[in-house]
């Protein structure tokens, strides 16, 4: 449960980490650092035109924010894991009264530290990059195995504070997702509780604003966890890599097509490294990585970039 660190001699702040490749087919563990993958990447998007799997979270929003969907209804999950009140009610009273009423605990304590208001230069807010990997898509079903972070502060991705933890699952993980991140039940023997990690998740989350790619998973699964342990959600808006670059490509008027906002798309043309996916220490760094990107982007077109910019 301790957060993990790089290897000796890793630049702890360099924003973009520069690793040496993993051991092939090496099974994922807790405490192993992130590797650019420098073996042949596989490319799991589906073939152009086809629709997403029913697996494939990441293609499904993909394919909302394509056609507009998400813009014309709610996400289904709103109206099954948070109140009504969470759309009429500022998120500042929103959090002061979720505050109040957490009990005593890791959430209190969270909800205690304001994290940077829209209005300041995004640079100067302090960020954390997070990306979990679960037993499946719905969570109200399903549950989380990893969790993997690292804070952005001052511009620069932070990997001497980064953590990596996986969690041990009241049931087995089920086949159709083990071959998607790797994490099999024998990984999972020894790992803590949700209820074991979530302490550090928050104390590592407490005054920052997270960063995901497809933020709803991790906001829905997080919030779940939140009310089953403490009795509350979890409240706080987030940066949405994948939102920054539907919006990117709207600004340019260019059309979005099948597989043009996964997370290794979208760093491929920002050349970026390649890493190996569905790890999630591994996809909160890239994630991080990316952001900065974005944002430098956003800056040579905008005098000065604030917070509430880069907030989806």
């Amino acid at each position: 449960m301790t957060q993990e660190k790089p290897p000796e001699g890793s630049p702890a702040d360099a924003p973009f980490p520069d690793e040496g490749p993993p051991r092939k087919g090496a099974p994922p563990r807790k405490g192993a650092p992130p590797h650019e993958d420098t073996s042949p990447h596989e490319d799991t998007s589906p073939h152009e035109g086809a629709p997403p799997r029913e697996d494939d979270w990441e293609g499904i929003e993909e394919t909302r924010l394509r056609t507009g969907m998400v813009d014309k209804a709610y996400d289904k999950y709103v109206h099954t894991m948070e109140p009504l009140w969470r759309h009429v009610f500022g998120i500042d009273l929103r959090r002061w009264w979720l505050g109040m009423r957490a009990p005593h605990g890791p959430l209190k304590e969270y909800y205690r530290k304001d994290y940077g208001t829209h209005d300041l230069p995004w640079d100067r807010v302090e960020f954390l990059a997070i990306d979990l990997e679960a037993t499946g898509l719905d969570p109200d079903h399903d549950e989380i195995l990893s969790i993997g972070y690292v804070p952005v502060i001052k511009g620069r991705v932070k990997l001497s504070e980064a953590g990596y933890h996986l969690i041990r699952p009241h049931r087995p993980v089920p086949e159709e997702t083990a071959v998607i991140h790797g994490i099999l039940d024998g990984h999972l023997e020894n790992a803590p509780s949700l209820g074991e990690v979530m302490p550090h998740v928050l104390k590592a989350m407490a005054g920052r604003v997270p960063i995901a790619h497809h933020a709803r998973l991790e906001r829905f699964f997080l919030s779940r966890a939140c009310r089953q342990l403490y009795g509350n959600p979890l409240d706080i808006p987030f940066v949405d890599t994948m939102v920054l670059e539907r919006k990117a490509f709207a600004r340019s008027n260019r059309e979005i097509k099948q597989g043009d906002l996964r997370l290794a798309r979208i760093r491929d043309r920002y050349g970026l490294p390649r890493y190996r996916a569905h790890d999630a220490l591994v996809d909160a760094i890239g994630t991080a990585e990316l952001m900065l990107v974005q944002a430098s982007a956003l800056e040579g077109r905008k005098k000065a970039v604030r917070m509430g910019d880069l907030l989806s």
